[in-house]
């Protein structure tokens, strides 16, 4: 039997009316199925109640998803204070061990926003608040409006990294990207290597030295009408050729998808 492969994307939490959520942004699961053409699946936020070794033996690739939440500032050696928030605790108990698993077992992995931050903080990294406090740094939040193609429309342009593995992907040295985002990169993780920059030297992708598979991140959201931008496509495409290859390696059949 024939089958779409498995991606799997951790929830973001949030309480209402006494009750826990688990969620993702349609966003994320619509460039998981309608570029990437695999089946986005949504992995809770309960650590507890997970066993993540087995949970990954039925994932062919890993999306992790931006949020409005940041990472906790403990687990990179910080101080929590109001800059940092807000946070959400059980997504950072489930991700960071997540990310530890996947790149340990070698499933395609693509990190945005969030994910990114917290990919460099499993590998040892450090992250920087409020940049727009920062002498030089650019504000990198999105423009206060309704309209959410104007919050998300392309902000900055990127230097890539000549001959990095983004350039391999995109076909070129420079692109424009959103940016809606107060955190970023202070300590780049020794295992990453960067793939591109804003002006103001912020890093806006990361690659995973050394890694077993497709392991990218990036700083800004190509996940948002995806299929309308290139370069996404180009990304989601190459996401998902690292996931359909990892599942053939596993001896899954394979549904054709046109």
């Amino acid at each position: 039997m024939s089958y779409l492969p498995l991606v799997g994307l951790p929830a973001d939490t949030y309480e209402s009316h006494g009750f826990q959520y688990h969620s993702i942004g349609d966003k994320y699961v619509r460039a998981v199925a309608e570029v990437a053409l695999c089946s986005p699946v949504m992995i809770p936020s309960m650590i507890d109640a997970l066993q993540i070794d087995d949970l990954l033996e039925h994932f062919d690739g890993i999306v992790m998803t931006g949020a409005v939440s940041n990472v906790h500032p403990p687990h990179y050696g910080e101080q929590p204070s109001p800059s940092h928030e807000p946070y959400d605790h059980a997504r950072d108990a489930t991700t960071l061990k997540l990310i530890e698993k996947v790149l340990k077992k070698g499933l395609p992995l693509f990190c945005i926003c969030r994910g990114f931050q917290e990919l460099n903080v499993v590998l040892g990294g450090t992250l920087e608040t409020e940049l727009q406090e920062i002498e030089g740094r650019l504000d990198h939040r999105a423009p206060k409006h309704e309209d959410v193609d104007v919050r998300y429309a392309p902000a900055h342009a990127i230097n890539i990294r000549s001959g990095g593995l983004l350039e391999q992907i995109l076909g070129k040295r420079e692109t424009m990207v959103n940016s809606i985002h107060r955190q970023g990169i202070k300590r780049l993780a020794k295992g990453l290597a960067v793939e591109a920059t804003a002006p103001d030297g912020i890093i806006e992708a990361v690659s995973v030295r050394d890694a077993k598979s497709f392991a990218i991140g990036t700083q800004w959201h190509p996940e948002f009408k995806a299929l309308n931008n290139p370069d996404s496509v180009k990304l989601f495409t190459a996401f998902g050729n690292a996931v359909r290859t990892y599942a053939a390696a596993r001896g899954k059949s394979l549904r054709t998808v046109a």
